[in-house]
């Protein structure tokens, strides 16, 4: 049974939330990382030819997302619009326009990003974002 109230767990989650988007603004990868629990499960579905694309697992493989993510995309634009939270489960929702480096086209598309807090740490990660566009974006198709 868990010692922890709804509006502590939400207020947990949207702390934790909040200090991902600040590591994330700020360019603070390590920072980013040491919010994501050991064996976080972290979720990018996409196409094959999108490198970054798939499912990561543990604080490696979030650091290996964002650092490959980075070798192919230069940010343009990321706006957050909505935070929701429900305890321990919080979803960012926006959208994001980036140029891929290699092909110089842009992507532009809207994103959800649905995490699970456990102990203070992202334990779960799920992100929604408009694959078919972003497959586009880095090959000829």
């Amino acid at each position: 049974m868990s010692t922890h109230s709804p509006a502590a767990s939400a207020q947990s989650t949207r702390e934790v939330i909040d200090a991902y988007l600040a590591r994330l603004a700020e360019r603070d990868l390590d920072g980013a990382v040491r919010l994501f629990s050991d064996e976080v499960e972290f979720l990018a579905p996409g196409s094959p030819e999108v490198p970054w694309s798939g499912n990561h697992a543990g604080q490696q493989g979030v650091r290996t997302f964002f650092t490959t993510l980075h070798e192919y995309l230069q940010p343009e634009e990321f706006t957050v619009t909505h935070i929701v939270i429900d305890g321990g489960q919080g979803v960012i929702i926006g959208h994001l326009r980036d140029t891929v480096k290699a092909t110089g086209k842009p992507l532009t598309t809207p994103f959800a990003a649905h995490l699970t807090v456990v102990d203070g740490k992202v334990a779960r990660y799920h992100l929604f974002e408009d694959t078919h566009a972003l497959h586009r974006a880095v090959t000829d198709g």
